[in-house]
């Protein structure tokens, strides 16, 4: 069987497929079928994507796996979200656990560092001393003694 044809070869627009055929028992059925989303991405998404599922959505694993960083598997998983066609900004509102990473300040700030580091903006080594200045302990004021 051939491979899916997603673009028109005279003129590069999209196709849509008009006939289905059944194997076993020989019907036809015409008419203008959406092609589903996921077979719209290219072979790099693809191949995210494969990678993605089969390590069951762990970023860290499909980190190692593909030898890149977190804000590349981010990114990437972003590119495949949008080229399927779906809103970043509901996706982003939530963590897999069901947080709002931005009602959280000290996630904010991790990303914005992971952000700049992923971006040459800043060095690997102030990305770690930022983020360990962040998850250090905060350090309360002494307390006054009390004389009275």
């Amino acid at each position: 069987m051939r491979p899916l044809i997603l673009k028109c070869p005279s003129c590069s627009g999209d196709v849509t497929v008009a006939r289905l055929h059944c194997d076993s028992c020989d019907i036809v059925i015409e008419g203008n079928f959406e092609i589903p989303a996921l077979f719209r991405l290219n072979r790099a998404q693809l191949d995210f994507v494969e990678v993605f599922l089969k390590n069951r959505g762990n970023i860290r694993e499909v980190e190692r796996e593909l030898g890149v960083s977190y804000p590349t598997v981010r990114a990437r998983l972003d590119e495949v979200i949008e080229a399927i066609g779906r809103n970043l900004t509901s996706a982003r509102e939530s963590e897999p656990d069901g947080r709002n990473p931005s009602d959280d300040p000290t996630a904010r700030n991790r990303r914005t560092i992971l952000e700049n580091l992923s971006a040459g903006k800043i060095s690997p080594e102030d990305a770690l001393a930022a983020l360990g200045r962040q998850s250090a302990p905060k350090k309360s004021a002494p307390e006054e003694p009390d004389h009275g």
